[in-house]
């Protein structure tokens, strides 16, 4: 646990900046590349957790990194290389204000809107009389605003062409992007033995190009039951076994936390943390269908600094 990365503090050559997100230290080189760190902070609620979780970072990065390779024939991406384990360097890109969530199933967020009696979810109609976990009739696309602190927004595909929050033909095709990705994803998973319930994406444009950025079908973008379980456990009402951070969600509302104003975080002890690294590394297992290789580095801090160093004093030559 002490070898967890939990905030990043680099100065590479040519550098103009750095964004800290939620989980990601992401560092402009000279408005050309990103070398996005994807540390191992975890946030619920859009709040950051108090203590970082062991190679969570590491799942993440390199689940991304998998699912952008297999993807690149539905649309271009945005990564570069991936010189250590927890950085992906890719192009420069400026990000469309809208994250497109994609939903096959009604669960998390949705479902807690459609048990308080909405049956229209982003503009988007939902049947009535569905039950949590219920299959969709088809995937739906229920989009936010992308806020750079706080809550994302829910809003409408309507209200983003209205409002020219992103070009009505550029909406529609990364609407197009995003289903095509959701049906890869779906297919992937079920090879693996796992249902892909709902997901988001997020685009970007460099050179009047769009691309798809940021992570995909990783466990903190997505949602994951296991299939062979799935129709058993709906069938008897029972709760889903989740790879995904919703069972983090779970375990904060049960102590009393939701991200509302005056909550308190609870204690996050060494077994819960370790139980949530144990998890963050079976979704890797389970969705690559590789074994996890822990880094033999004892310091991970100067491994990214040495390893991103080594690459972008090659790339700029």
């Amino acid at each position: 646990m002490k070898n967890a990365v939990h905030f990043t503090a680099f100065d590479f050559p040519k550098q103009k900046g750095v964004y800290q997100g939620k989980v990601r230290d992401v560092y402009n080189i000279d408005d050309e590349l990103l070398v996005m760190v994807t540390t191992d902070r975890i946030s619920a609620f859009d709040v950051v957790l108090p203590r970082p979780i062991p190679y969570k970072g590491q799942v993440l990065n390199q689940i991304a990194e998998t699912f952008l390779d297999a993807t690149e024939d539905i649309v271009p991406n945005w990564k570069i290389a991936c010189p250590d384990p927890m950085v992906t360097i890719g192009r420069f890109c400026e990000p469309l204000p809208v994250e497109m969530i994609v939903r096959g199933y009604l669960s998390g967020s949705a479902w807690r809107t459609y048990q308080k009696g909405a049956r229209v979810i982003c503009g988007v109609p939902v049947p009535d009389g569905m039950k949590e976990h219920q299959k969709l009739p088809a995937p739906i696309i229920t989009p936010t605003t992308k806020a750079d602190s706080g809550h994302d927004m829910d809003i409408t595909r309507k209200e983003i062409i209205e409002q020219g929050i992103v070009l009505k033909e550029e909406y529609e095709k990364v609407e197009n992007y995003a289903m095509k990705l959701f049906e890869r994803g779906t297919q992937m998973a079920a090879e693996k033995g796992l249902v892909l319930v709902d997901t988001k994406y997020e685009f970007g444009k460099a050179h009047g190009h769009i691309f798809l950025i940021d992570e995909v079908h990783t466990p903190d973008s997505s949602r994951y039951f296991y299939l062979d379980e799935y129709g058993s456990r709906f069938e008897k009402g029972l709760p889903q076994k989740q790879l995904s951070k919703e069972f983090v969600r779970e375990w904060l509302m049960e102590n009393g936390f939701s991200g509302q104003e005056g909550q308190k975080i609870p204690a996050m002890t060494d077994d819960f943390v370790q139980m949530v690294s144990e998890r963050y590394i079976e979704l890797f297992e389970k969705i690559t269908g590789h074994p996890f290789r822990k880094p033999g580095s004892s310091n991970a801090t100067l491994r990214i600094q040495q390893n991103v160093s080594t690459f972008l004093q090659a790339y700029q030559r």
